[in-house]
């Protein structure tokens, strides 16, 4: 195969300072200070999601504990909606939602969970559902009288209109809507969303479609490494959802999988069926050490330092003036030597490095730091 697997490190540099961010105009609607997490029905329902998959999915949360770990948003992908009445109103389809969409909010919130939904900047939704371009204030509204606290927002059948036109639109009617909704832009990177998305979204689509596959997950991430500079608390690069535990990706490619997603603090949006999830997957998913790199409050986005043909080195800045590391290989079972001098700009420190998959400290190193194999 050509992509292998990792070992992923966080090291302590007993000598730096913490990082700070340049400063970058953001939405300020509270949310977002971290990377959003939760689980979304796209990656394994697609269209076949329904109100009771939801409820399920719901109470496996709590069955899992998934809370503890900081998930917490379950979101609706596309085929919820029917149609529009009369008066322009959005409702959701009846023969898969019979209950409506403010019952299963309040089910979530009865829980301690967050509710999404999704919607396009377009006539129609991807999969030809009633879209939210020009509807953009009643949905809005109709969101916030659900209690909706996510919206995912696509960008399909769009008519021509340019994205920088159209995602601000419904931004300023969730601002104004009385609720505070996440708001996450799926645009798929085809305006550069980095230069104007931090103004409007938490999170913006950096990439196309994550597929299950391991070439998918890797070509996403590294696409989504060009606008690291601009995310930061409140806003967040995306290179969408999660595709561990859909039995394309074996268990080391996931837990590079995870790694990557965290170190560069990307949404943790689980997409796998919670009913069937395996112990192997849940280990993956809520490994407390990986997502702490992700939720730290630095909100720095880690980004490659070491690119070569076979093996990239992402390094990312934490709060506490540590540093998190994945090193990926692409070239079978080696060793790899890491000179702290290239990576962190002083050979001489003494440097503490911990494998958070073995979670334990393998110990102080000056100079480099020879990696056991990676398979």
């Amino acid at each position: 195969a050509p992509y292998h697997t990792t070992s992923n490190m966080r090291g302590s540099i007993v000598f730096l300072l913490s990082s700070t961010l340049l400063g970058v105009f953001t939405l300020e609607n509270g949310l977002g200070r971290t990377p959003q997490m939760g689980w979304n029905s796209w990656n394994k329902f697609g269209c076949g999601v329904n109100e009771t998959t939801l409820r399920k999915t719901m109470d496996r949360f709590i069955e899992l504990n998934l809370v503890k770990y900081g998930y917490n948003y379950v979101n609706i992908d596309d085929c919820w909606a029917g149609y529009r009445d009369d008066k322009g109103f959005v409702h959701p389809d009846p023969k898969t939602f019979p209950s409506g969409m403010k019952s299963l909010a309040d089910y979530a919130h009865s829980k301690g969970l967050k509710f999404g939904l999704y919607s396009d900047a377009g006539v129609k939704t991807c999969a030809g559902r009633p879209g939210s371009l020009g509807f953009e204030r009643k949905d809005a509204q109709t969101y916030a009288a659900w209690g909706v606290d996510y919206l995912k927002y696509d960008n399909c059948f769009n008519t021509g209109i340019p994205e920088r036109v159209r995602y601000p639109i419904m931004s300023k009617e969730l601002l104004q809507s009385g609720r505070k909704i996440f708001f996450s832009m799926c645009e798929t990177g085809r305006d550069d969303p980095t230069e104007w998305a931090p103004q409007i979204a938490n999170s913006w689509r950096t990439t196309k479609d994550i597929e299950n596959d391991w070439h998918s997950v890797i070509l996403n991430i590294l696409l989504n490494d060009a606008g690291a500079s601009v995310a930061g608390p409140g806003s967040w690069n995306d290179p969408d959802m999660l595709e561990i535990g859909n039995g394309n990706l074996n268990f080391d490619q996931s837990k590079v999988h995870f790694s990557l997603w965290c170190i560069t603090k990307a949404p943790l949006i689980i997409g796998c069926d919670l009913s069937t999830i395996t112990p192997e997957t849940l280990s993956i998913l809520t490994n407390a050490e990986a997502i702490a790199i992700n939720q730290d409050p630095l909100g720095k986005q880690a980004v490659i330092v070491d690119r070569r043909v076979n093996r990239i080195t992402w390094k990312g800045s934490l709060q506490d003036g540590s540093f998190a590391l994945v090193v990926v290989s692409f070239s079978g079972d080696l060793k790899y030597y890491i000179d702290f001098g290239t990576l962190f700009g002083d050979s001489q420190a003494n440097y503490t490095i911990r494998d958070i998959w073995e979670h334990k400290d393998i110990g102080s190193f000056r100079k480099g730091y020879l990696t056991p194999i990676i398979p």
